[in-house]
């Protein structure tokens, strides 16, 4: 499913709110967002392991966020660990009226880039709380399983974050890189409102997740929603197209993942402001059915 547009165009004059141009979604029937977020992953150290190397310039990205519209903000407890979301409450806290913080749980860090699934109920349990005490939360809105761990039962799994939801220690739950088959086990389980998997112009592979979630009105969120691959290198597809529309490759990467879905909920991370800045503005450039159609046949490949 594609959102309708005219005629492919990025406006002259920039919006003090750009993020509020790329649509609205509602997570779980009352949590309305605009649908191009922020990811928190990068704000972290190097391997996403301990704190930025420049601590002000992120606590600017987090505040000069909000400013531009966003209010979806994703990160996890893994971040850092835990660094990302300390960040967020230095930078933001109290928290302004909608904004949604989601996170993550399910993995150890034992060090840079060293990740280990953890599903055990008590590691989930423990991650909830500590996540609460980082971002001075009573509940989170959005609580995401980062990967379902094939060590655990996934009914342990999932019955874990159904306590928490119901003590009220969690709104809502998501999933992380799941398939089909798996988004169906666990909704037989629990409600789930988002799915959160790896998807952009260059890589397809979460495609039937995609056409799934439209089709049941979950949040798709896609990670790494900048990669393109060599679409954006010297005259290829997404370069020559974004040239066209005084647009960056990056803005026509993030403009394509807001036209393909109406569920789709891009949240482009980064550790600066100039370089956020320049992708909230990707919700002004508007990409008509032509352009779809051409960026899709070079997608992916």
């Amino acid at each position: 499913m594609t959102a309708p547009a005219t005629q492919s165009h990025k406006p002259a004059k920039s919006d003090p709110r750009p993020a509020a141009q790329s649509g609205t979604f509602v997570i779980g029937g009352d949590l309305s967002v605009n649908r191009l977020g922020f990811g928190t992953m990068r704000l972290t150290g190097k391997g996403v392991w301990g704190p930025p190397a420049d601590h002000a310039e992120a606590i600017a990205v987090l505040r000069r966020a909000v400013e531009l519209g966003i209010n979806l903000i994703d990160t996890a407890d893994s971040y850092g660990p835990d660094v990302a979301e300390r960040l967020i409450a230095e930078a933001l806290h109290p928290y302004a009226p909608g904004l949604v913080i989601a996170t993550k749980a399910g993995f150890q860090r034992p060090g840079p880039n060293k990740w280990v699934e953890d599903g055990r109920p008590e590691h989930l349990r423990s991650a909830c709380e500590g996540s609460l005490k980082r971002l001075k939360l009573d509940r989170i809105d959005l609580f995401q399983l980062h990967r379902i761990d094939p060590k655990v039962p996934l009914e342990d799994q999932i019955g874990a974050l159904v306590e928490l939801q119901r003590t009220g220690k969690i709104r809502h739950i998501g999933l992380s890189e799941v398939n089909v088959k798996q988004i169906d086990a666990v909704r037989r389980l629990a409600t789930v409102v988002s799915v959160q998997n790896r998807y952009n112009l260059a890589d397809r592979g979460s495609e039937a997740v995609l056409d799934y979630c439209t089709r049941e009105n979950l949040g798709f969120i896609p990670w790494f929603p900048l990669a393109t691959g060599d679409l954006a290198e010297g005259d290829g597809p997404l370069a020559q197209t974004a040239t066209r529309l005084h647009a960056a490759p990056s803005q026509l990467a993030l403009a394509w993942l807001l036209r393909k879905s109406p569920v789709m909920l891009p949240i482009p991370g980064t550790s600066t402001v100039a370089h956020l800045e320049e992708n909230t503005d990707a919700a002004l450039v508007k990409l008509d059915d032509a352009t779809m159609r051409e960026l899709d046949q070079h997608a992916g490949k």
